[in-house]
């Protein structure tokens, strides 16, 4: 069963980061997806520990995304 994390537990939203990321750099299947859909660039959701949550289509909704979960997220250049 999935356990939240104590900082989640005490209220608080966790940061997590947003980023862009070229599809080119993917994993094979994860790229020939996207490719199939037309796309060259999708956007990563992760935590502070570096591990990559979600890629979805876009900016926007990497961030609606991350709020819907209670998460805070910060944009990375």
């Amino acid at each position: 069963m999935h356990e939240p994390k104590p900082i989640a537990r005490a209220g608080k939203r966790p940061i997590v980061y947003v980023r862009r990321v070229d599809v080119a750099d993917l994993p094979d299947d994860i790229r020939a997806e996207a490719e199939g859909a037309g796309l060259t660039q999708l956007y990563a959701i992760g935590n502070e520990e570096g591990e990559q949550l979600a890629l979805v289509r876009d900016r926007e909704l990497a961030f609606v995304v991350a709020r819907q979960n209670d998460m805070k997220p910060v944009s990375v250049h």
